[in-house]
């Protein structure tokens, strides 16, 4: 009896570990989809304690949920395969993709380039004295070119409300239709990573984070065979 619950013990352990190493994206979506967790609070999720019968999950904000496994296990070796069910059900129920996207990559090549012309392009059209006699960039840069001076000063009430709308549309786009989609979690640090990469880099960001889940379905496609 002893070392049955010594096993026991042992595998319940082995479990706990794993899921929380290798499987916190699936520990997410079990607390969104059984427990209505929004992403947010979901977003730390630790699962504390398992059993034949529900596993208990810790969230961001320190909350204990506990979800029952219905029907409750026979043995641990059911835990693989109920785990992978439950996390079947959950992505369906959410309408997200297999894939989790858990990196973030910089830009590469002239990429790198285009979030410092945004950056310089918001700073310089911020406000309209940029463009007038006395300030650092008409007195270094427009100097010499008076007449594109007069007219980046004419269009800058205009120009400034319209990249910012733009960029940030571009940014909730990356969002609502890739991060959500990939079971980023709203607000956390990868997740800022990506929507700040959108709105200062726009395509760039959307193309890099396509091809890091396209290269993930390959992966799984040739495990799969």
């Amino acid at each position: 009896m002893a070392e049955a619950q010594v096993k026991d013990a042992a595998a319940k352990e082995r479990i706990i570990q794993h899921m929380n190493k290798d499987h916190q994206d699936s520990l997410i979506r079990y607390l969104e989809h059984y427990c209505h967790v929004s992403s947010y609070y979901a977003r730390n999720a630790q699962l504390q304690d398992i059993a034949f019968h529900s596993m208990t999950i810790t969230s961001g904000r320190s909350c204990r949920y506990i979800i029952p496994l219905d029907p409750p296990l026979a043995s641990w070796s059911e835990a693989r395969s109920r785990v992978v069910a439950m996390d079947s059900e959950s992505i369906d129920g959410l309408k997200r993709s297999k894939i989790t996207v858990k990196k973030y990559k910089r830009p590469k090549g002239l990429w790198i380039v285009v979030p410092f012309l945004v950056a310089g392009t918001i700073t310089a059209f911020s406000k309209r004295s940029n463009f007038e006699p006395g300030s650092f960039l008409y007195d270094y840069l427009l100097n010499s070119v008076p007449d594109f001076a007069k007219f980046c000063h004419t269009i800058q009430p205009y120009l400034l409300p319209g990249i910012l709308m733009i960029h940030t549309t571009e940014a909730a786009h990356m969002a609502s239709s890739r991060l959500d989609k990939h079971s980023v979690p709203r607000f956390s640090p990868l997740w800022w990573k990506w929507v700040i990469s959108a709105f200062f880099e726009g395509i760039g960001a959307f193309r890099r984070l396509d091809r890091i889940v396209a290269d993930e379905e390959d992966l799984k496609a040739k495990i799969k065979h």
